[in-house]
């Protein structure tokens, strides 16, 4: 089981955003081996959703497994955007990236409004993205080295 939790960037703990960077970093840095600005600015003006592991361990214990970041409109697209889609290692193929990516949507409308919701998608998730309603609006580029397009959920 997973407890969601859903903070403005003011209201995450010292703990918090430790672990969020962490997973971040993890994933982002290490595995995808991809030198990158992470810290874009971005994450202030945002809300973080994050997938906790449920269970008896202190705050400062436990170890974040899944997160985005839900970006207001015009700060990234004229759109509300989510970004940073991460899961731990540890939970893949388990359909937590899907569970993630259905609650960052549903908050994103929660938040804005049903309108729509555009995504840099890395190339290689197209499929996935497509799956829940995404149709991509752009060409290939490059991002970081890594192959992206933008996809939008109507």
């Amino acid at each position: 089981m997973i407890s969601w939790v859903l903070k403005k960037f003011g209201e995450l703990s010292v703990h918090e955003l430790y672990a969020i960077l962490q997973l971040r970093n993890e994933v982002f840095a290490i595995e995808q081996n991809c030198v990158y600005p992470d810290m874009d600015n971005r994450d202030q003006p945002s809300h973080h959703l994050m997938g906790w592991p449920e269970g008896l361990l202190k705050e400062q214990n436990k170890k974040l497994i899944a997160y985005s970041r839900i970006i207001p409109p015009g700060i990234v697209y004229p759109e509300p955007s989510i970004g940073r889609v991460v899961t731990s290692a540890s939970v893949r193929r388990t359909g937590i990236g899907k569970e993630l990516m259905e609650k960052s949507i549903l908050e994103t409308y929660k938040l804005y409004g049903k309108t729509p919701v555009k995504i840099g998608a890395q190339l290689y998730l197209q499929k996935f993205y497509s799956s829940l309603g995404f149709i991509q609006t752009s060409d290939i580029y490059l991002e970081d080295g890594i192959e992206h397009i933008e996809m939008l959920k109507p």
